[in-house]
């Protein structure tokens, strides 16, 4: 019963930083999305569609009146789907075995333009600009073939050709948030990564905070949310690859 408690505590609360940040975040949001997610949510909403992530397929509401949503299409895929991304025009879906990029210029059908293909892993992702950032974490749950986790960047100027071009080892990466020329990687237990992204196509490691024990983030106006062991915080990076701790919100599991 505790655990349950904890998991339903931590989506309550994981909801309301995300709410809270949508007005805030409404003059930086790239496609008219509503709120900012992060890198492993499941479902997005961009103008009046909800987009839900199943295992198998991608599902389309409409909800212009909130109250009443309307299903409005469905994409199947593979088995293996797991989070959404929305960025400008196009939807990134995350999956065990790659990711797929989705044509968003009619909310209600979005059409599959490309995927991209990888190991089996668990796949979350963020994009920036021309470039794709995807963590492959390895291990029994995941990658279920190697213990290799690592950090890719893919080439998306193509959006119907993305291409890998730089991969980097890591050691147990989850979530992943992306701001200007600062990457934040989530590494579990192994704490919370800072790369400088000046190049983009090569992250570069700054600094690696090994007691913010990190599963997830939203980086928003300088102001890093952060859901992690024990609870979520909220993080001050004014000062590039330097964060300062404004506030937490405890869970005990």
């Amino acid at each position: 019963m505790k655990n349950l408690l904890y998991a339903v505590s931590t989506a309550v609360l994981w909801s309301l930083f995300v709410a809270c940040s949508a007005d805030r975040s409404a003059d930086v949001s790239p496609n008219g999305q509503t709120g900012t997610g992060g890198s492993m949510a499941r479902f997005a909403i961009v103008g009046n569609a909800l987009y839900c992530v199943l295992p198998d397929k991608l599902q389309v509401y409409d909800i212009s009146t909130p109250s009443e949503p309307v299903a409005k299409s469905s994409v199947t895929l593979n088995v293996g789907l797991e989070t959404i991304f929305p960025y400008k025009d196009n939807l990134f879906i995350g999956a065990n075995d790659g990711m797929y990029i989705f044509d968003n210029r009619q909310p209600e059908s979005p059409a599959l333009l490309s995927r991209f293909t990888h190991v089996q892993s668990c796949d979350p992702v963020v994009v920036q600009g021309n470039f794709a950032y995807v963590t492959l974490r390895g291990g029994i749950n995941c990658r279920q073939f190697t213990s290799v986790s690592t950090l890719d960047v893919v080439d998306i100027s193509d959006l119907r050709n993305p291409q890998l071009i730089h991969s980097q080892p890591m050691e147990s990466p989850y979530g992943l948030g992306v701001d200007g020329t600062q990457l934040f990687v989530c590494e579990g237990s192994n704490g919370l990564k800072i790369f400088d992204i000046t190049k983009p196509e090569q992250p570069v490691l700054r600094e690696t905070m090994k007691d913010v024990k990190s599963f997830d983030v939203i980086p928003l106006n300088k102001t890093l949310l952060v859901t992690g062991d024990g609870g979520f915080y909220q993080y001050s990076y004014q000062n590039a690859g330097k964060l300062e701790l404004l506030s937490k919100i405890s869970i005990e599991p």
